[in-house]
């Protein structure tokens, strides 16, 4: 979305109605728990309940001003990501639970998407895209207890969460993921992504395992940092 809007095709203040109807009872969507019989917000508004809140109606309204999910695959493809596949909507992922498999990237992947969005080397993002970007999600409200679970308080973390549910079935979650860029103390950062796929464990759990990793992700940059003071 915000590379349509450095090309002018949107603004962050054109306005977009959500209608009652595509704020699905089945989606979690703090927009709906607002506005239950729909709302007019701007596209900073959406992006910001997309990424910050994880709002999955939102999500769905992106994408539809975009032409689906398809126009998004077409993106990554066209700037030269690799094994990121993004064929169906939120609300055609909750309708049916395998479907939801269709849209898959890997942790590699994950990290050189935030290294690209983050370095800009390639001007993927104008500076104003750039900065509204990494604003929402320094802000991101949800998964406190995954990247930052365990880190020192006042650690900045820009990130992403995602969730995918549990099975009521087989009891088993297919996803539980945070992405994100990790700022130490001095000023650098390290990238991480941590999905925790297809497990019985509970959600405290699954939560602690992607904590464990990032704490030992922390400790490993850490340990650079004092050893190259020395």
């Amino acid at each position: 979305m915000l590379s349509e809007i450095d090309k002018g095709s949107f603004r962050l203040i054109k306005r977009s109605r959500s209608r009652k109807s595509e704020l699905l009872p089945g989606l979690s969507s703090p927009i709906r728990e607002k506005y239950p019989d729909g709302a007019t917000l701007t596209i900073a508004e959406i992006l910001e309940y997309t990424v910050s809140k994880s709002d999955n109606a939102g999500c769905d309204a992106l994408l539809r001003l975009l032409g689906g999910p398809q126009a998004v695959e077409n993106y990554f493809v066209k700037n030269k990501f690799k094994d990121i596949a993004i064929k169906i909507n939120e609300e055609v992922m909750q309708g049916n639970w395998d479907l939801q498999f269709q849209n898959w990237t890997t942790p590699k992947a994950a990290d050189k998407v935030l290294e690209a969005f983050y370095s800009n080397k390639k001007g993927l993002l104008s500076q104003k895209s750039y900065a509204f970007l990494w604003k929402v999600m320094r802000e991101t409200e949800t998964g406190a207890n995954r990247l930052k679970g365990q880190l020192p308080d006042g650690t900045v973390v820009a990130h992403k969460t995602g969730w995918s549910g549990t099975n009521k079935t087989t009891g088993i979650t297919a996803a539980v993921n945070d992405i994100g860029v990790v700022f130490l103390p001095d000023g650098k950062h390290f990238f991480i992504s941590v999905f925790v796929t297809d497990s019985r464990e509970n959600a405290e759990t699954n939560e602690k395992i992607i904590a464990d990793i990032a704490k030992a992700a922390w400790d490993h940059f850490s340990a650079q940092r004092v050893a190259g003071s020395r």
